[in-house]
């Protein structure tokens, strides 16, 4: 099925630009991410955001939490810009956001949009509002703003004073619903506030995370039915590995397939000295899998059985799937439409030769007993049959010209 064949009905919200990416509307969904280095250290955190925008993210947050990490974001744009990135990068506040914004102002001009957690923004004491104070900045400097609410850090007294109200009534609900309803009217009643402070509707994405699926749908699917702002979805604490994968594209699908959705971040644990563009790659491929967008030729691959019992297909899988993505940077610059091709690696002759006629350019390997030859077909037809030693490389100079030839130059 591709992209053109099936079409979700998106929920119609308001398009927020983000330093010049639009959130909502009529936009595709965007993919963003956010570092985990010490925004204190400029050149380390310029160069992971550099690696993330590279692996596809086209929002990047950093945490902005200290005087030592505000003073340096204007020399982290400084420094993407001087390597051509321009990504937009979000400051993710808690607590001093109001201090940080009002005492940095070049943090605050540099900074593309700014994320305000509702529950812990800061208590007004000594005359100070500190959300006020935040949306001030937003609306000085031209600034949008994520309101984002999360269940870790609700704000106390609205959660206890809501509990309080239910446990009166006749018939009380349970604490779950009351959470997650909590959740919404803290990120609604913020909303509200942030426009009557000056905020323009149009200046504002939600978000009401939570780390548990079946919440996260519940709560999502009503807040879109009580709201035309932007959404940005994301399990949050989602885990690690295949846990963090599963989870979160088991939330993020289901939403998405009912159109809701407007931006997304999968929260992945890294592995021990793991790469953070991992989070950016599952992200894309949710979009990719569920035909909502295209970033990245796919690979359809046998899983493999008794029949294929040499390990030659899933070596070239991998192969010609680390290919692509290597070659994919160079590709989007050159060729238009490049994105929707589809690969096809098959392990024997039962699917091998029908799934690589569905396929933009396939390879039928030979399965245990088969004869030592591998059909390559194109466009549906059958192309060449490869053999020997160098299979790997002479299909990938298959792939490399058939881009070349098929697609359009920019």
């Amino acid at each position: 099925m591709s992209m053109t064949d099936f079409v979700v009905n998106r929920r119609v919200s308001r398009s927020v630009l983000v330093g010049g990416i639009a959130v909502g509307g009529n936009a595709p969904v965007v993919v963003q991410s956010m570092t985990n280095t010490d925004t204190a250290d400029a050149e380390g955190t310029a160069a992971q955001i550099f690696d993330l925008a590279k692996a596809g993210s086209e929002l990047v947050r950093i945490t902005v939490n200290t005087p030592e990490a505000a003073a340096q974001v204007a020399r982290i744009r400084e420094l993407l810009d001087a390597k051509g990135c321009n990504v937009p990068i979000v400051g993710d506040f808690h607590y001093n956001g109001h201090r940080l914004l009002t005492e940095y102002p070049e943090c605050a001009q540099a900074l593309a949009k700014y994320r305000i957690n509702p529950g812990n923004v800061g208590r007004n004491k000594k005359g100070e509002d500190p959300f006020a104070t935040m949306i001030e900045a937003a609306c000085r400097y031209g600034k949008p703003v994520r309101i984002g609410v999360n269940w870790g850090s609700l704000d106390s007294d609205l959660i206890v004073r809501m509990m309080d109200e239910n446990a009166k009534q006749a018939q009380p609900k349970p604490t779950s619903a009351i959470t997650r309803e909590a959740l919404i009217v803290s990120a609604l009643q913020s909303a509200e506030r942030a426009i009557s402070l000056g905020l323009p509707a149009d200046r504002i994405v939600l978000s009401c995370k939570v780390s548990d699926v079946q919440d996260l749908i519940a709560v999502y699917r009503d807040l879109a039915k009580r709201c035309d702002f932007p959404l940005h979805l994301g399990l949050t604490e989602a885990g690690m590995g295949s846990k963090g994968i599963v989870a979160s594209t088991a939330a993020l699908a289901v939403l998405l397939q009912e159109g809701i959705g407007d931006t997304i971040r999968v929260s992945l644990t890294p592995e021990p000295g793991g790469d953070r563009t991992q989070e950016v790659i599952v992200a894309q491929e949710i979009l990719q899998t569920m035909g909502l967008r295209a970033f990245t030729p796919m690979v359809t691959a046998c899983p493999g059985c008794g029949r294929t019992t040499s390990t030659v297909f899933q070596e070239l899988a991998q192969n010609i799937q680390s290919h692509l993505r290597w070659a994919m940077p160079e590709w989007r610059k050159q060729y238009v439409g490049v994105e929707e091709m589809t690969v096809a690696v098959m392990g024997c002759v039962v699917n091998g030769p029908g799934e690589s006629k569905m396929a933009n350019i396939g390879i039928s390997l030979p399965g245990t007993g088969e004869s030592p030859a591998a059909p390559v077909y194109v466009d549906g037809e059958k192309f060449v049959t490869l053999r020997g030693e160098n299979i790997a490389d002479d299909f990938k100079k298959i792939v490399d010209d058939y881009v070349a030839r098929k697609y359009s130059p920019r």
